[in-house]
């Protein structure tokens, strides 16, 4: 949840409702828009 408070500016109980699974999702696109990598599609 850090790591989406921090790309996305979100605060916890912006995210609170969230299923882990979109959450997880969530994430992996803030990775890669904090860190993309010349693999990243």
């Amino acid at each position: 949840m850090a790591d989406l408070a921090l790309v996305f500016h979100w605060r916890p109980a912006d995210m609170a409702a969230m299923p882990v699974g979109e959450l997880m999702a969530w994430r992996e696109r803030a990775r890669k828009r904090y860190a993309p990598s010349k693999h990243d599609d």
